[in-house]
């Protein structure tokens, strides 16, 4: 079980201020941080756009500093699990690299060229049609590269280089995108020696198929769609039923660095905040946030433009609402695994209520979420105990009006985006 707290490195900025964002994820509960690419980017000046994998983001260093940039990192890194307790993960981008960087001139055969000799980028169809080409990258070849050992090694190196400076986990970017072979061997390769290094596969955009043979390349964790769900569409819970059989634990997220703000989304809706995150921790075996959520930030990060400047003060602090959801889905294991669902309520009713219930231990849950933000909605039911089959007595979790009893008949009004949590361990 993961909960990981999203630190996006040109919103924290120097590698000396991140203390006090880990600190603050710690307190939250959070037990992994999740760093976006912190190397040497190219002429974009994107973090995805990667020129120089062995060096680091001048705009994280301390240039006043008598550290080393690497000693640098190292030092939050260590302080982050000595002094907070949590690990860190960073992201491994080994799709493309920067257009501008040395390996294009070094390693010409390690890239994809067109009949023409020119360097190919990646690119992506949008649900229009139209290809959306990302013209500062340039695609390593995976599959047809007259020195697969080279680039092999070349990608074992970078993941070695990050371990040594204290990383403990990766999440692989558009891990769909490169062969399964690659990912197993790689995988593997490094659990040998490591092996409580932790592997997650970025996969969204893709096909369910796609997803799944990713997945199962080794992968510990998968992320998932479960922020696009509406509550209503059978889309993800037949999605969830059929990958939580044959697949890796999945992440729930409530916004990441890729979408817009949920708060600017949900036009300064702070119920919806609340009932996106509890969601999300509950859902899946793991959570992931990114920094500004528990402040209900409005400016999207971005992967360029993005600064330490663009922090908000804003009115909004959640942090001890986020730290209680936390809490029980750190209590329970329920909330801790994609355990087996059932949705009891109709999908177009606007209360959802559903089952939850471990894989591995006697543990059941009962969710009644109300889907609409704005208004409040009755829920009522004639015993809640009909939807238990353990017989075992339910506990209120509810991190607003809990009840030390749940009467039989079963009312509750909801406020708007209010969920009720009840456990039966």
């Amino acid at each position: 079980m993961m909960k990981l707290y999203n630190l996006f490195p040109l919103l924290a900025g120097q590698f000396k201020h991140w203390d006090q964002h880990i600190e603050r994820a710690a307190a939250m509960g959070f037990d992994w941080i999740f760093v976006n690419p912190v190397q040497k980017p190219g002429v974009s000046g994107s973090l995805y756009s990667i020129a120089d994998y062995f060096q680091l983001n001048p705009r994280l260093i301390n240039k006043r500093s008598l550290k080393t940039p690497n000693a640098q990192l190292k030092s939050v890194i260590r302080r982050a699990e000595q002094k907070h307790g949590v690990r860190m993960m960073t992201d491994l981008v080994i799709n493309h690299c920067a257009i501008d960087s040395d390996l294009i001139v070094q390693r010409p055969q390690w890239f994809v060229h067109d009949d023409n000799g020119n360097l190919q980028h990646p690119y992506c169809l949008e649900d229009d049609g139209e290809r959306t080409v990302w013209y500062d990258l340039a695609r390593f070849d995976h599959e047809q590269t007259t020195d697969p050992e080279g680039l092999y090694n070349y990608f074992l190196s970078i993941v070695e280089h990050y371990i040594g400076l204290g990383f403990r986990g990766f999440r692989c970017d558009a891990a769909y995108q490169l062969p399964d072979h690659l990912w197993r061997r790689l995988i593997r390769d490094i659990k040998i020696e490591y092996p409580d290094i932790v592997f997650v596969a970025e996969t969204l955009g893709c096909t369910e198929q796609q997803s799944k043979q990713t997945a199962q390349a080794g992968f510990d964790y998968i992320f998932n769609s479960s922020k696009w769900w509406d509550f209503s569409s059978p889309w993800l819970i037949d999605q969830y039923r059929q990958f939580r059989e044959t697949v890796v634990p999945s992440i729930s997220f409530p916004e990441s660095h890729d979408t817009q703000r949920l708060y600017h989304e949900s036009d300064h809706n702070i119920e919806v905040i609340k009932q996106r995150y509890l969601f999300a921790a509950i859902f899946s075996a793991a959570v992931m946030m990114p920094m500004g959520y528990e402040f209900g930030f409005k400016k999207a990060l971005h992967v360029v433009d993005t600064s330490p400047e663009d922090w908000e003060s804003t009115d909004i602090d959640l942090t001890r609402y986020i730290t209680q959801v936390n809490g029980f889905k750190s209590a329970y294991k329920v909330f801790q695994e994609d355990g087996p669902i059932n949705v009891i309520s109709d999908l177009d009713t606007p209360v959802l209520f559903f089952w939850k219930a471990s894989n591995c231990k006697q543990q059941e849950a009962l969710i009644i979420l109300n889907k609409d933000p704005w208004n409040k909605q009755h829920f009522s039911t004639d015993n809640l105990y009909q939807f238990i089959q353990s017989g075992k007595p339910l506990k209120d979790l509810s991190l607003e009006y809990p009840l030390d009893y749940l009467p039989t008949p079963y009312e509750f009004g909801l406020n708007p985006g209010m969920a009720r949590v009840m456990v039966a361990a």
